[in-house]
């Protein structure tokens, strides 16, 4: 097959680098460009793995990027900019810190992060998970979107800074406050500026004169917290 064909090329070249054990696939990234990183991904995706983790991780962009397939990816270290970008089913979790535009435009499946995310995490999602252990940067959940049965959801354990939710059209947002300090409100300022669907769920207290004028505060009903549950 052309895709084993790549792998083994690439594993050729990066021998000391791609050992299997256990069926888990596992890669050191250290000094290994993102374009490599990820060309050796996709491939091990074309080719039916299940099981990858890939350690030494320093800022390498674009990890896990149009992964299709059903398969687990543990990133140990800290990815850069568009981590799981375009992801359509695989489950991407970060050992760690990451950077800027986590899950753009994902389509399906789950990002899991442990630890902080930089600005405008979940660009444009319009499917899938993303967990977000800490705190968000800005823009956080710009231009998410929802279409027939695709709901995209985003949960912060954290707090978030200014613009969350900006443009949104669709999806659920949630932000749970878990690392402010007690009597500590959220710091996020426009909140919601041109947000014209979806919701966003804020535990915690977010200062009316912060809010975009298009949306207002509203107490959470039954229905609400079904869907929070779910």
């Amino acid at each position: 097959m052309v895709v084993e064909e790549e792998i083994a090329e690439i594993s050729a070249r990066f021998l000391s680098r791609v050992t299997v054990e256990n069926e888990v696939w596992k890669i050191n990234a250290e000094g290994l460009h993102y374009r490599e990183l990820n060309r050796l991904l996709r491939g091990l995706d074309n080719n039916g793995a299940e099981r990858i983790e890939v350690r030494n991780v320093y800022g390498q962009r674009y990890i896990g990027t149009g992964l299709e397939k059903s398969m687990s990816v543990d990133v140990y270290g800290t990815p850069g900019n568009d981590a799981g970008a375009f992801l359509n089913g695989p489950r991407l979790v970060v050992h760690g810190n990451l950077q800027d535009c986590c899950g753009n435009t994902m389509n399906e499946g789950q990002i899991i992060v442990h630890g902080h995310a930089g600005d405008i995490t979940g660009y444009a999602m319009r499917g899938g998970k993303i967990f977000i252990r800490d705190d968000v940067g800005y823009r956080t959940g710009i231009h998410m979107k929802a279409y027939r049965n695709k709901k995209p959801c985003l949960v912060v354990g954290g707090t978030a800074q200014d613009f969350l939710g900006e443009y949104m059209a669709g999806g659920v947002l949630v932000v749970l406050g878990l690392t402010l300090r007690a009597g500590e409100r959220h710091r996020a300022r426009f909140v919601g500026t041109g947000m014209h669907g979806g919701v966003i769920y804020v535990r915690g207290e977010v200062p009316a004169d912060h809010l975009g004028k298009e949306v207002k505060v509203m107490n959470v009903n039954k229905s609400d917290l079904m869907l929070i549950q779910s």
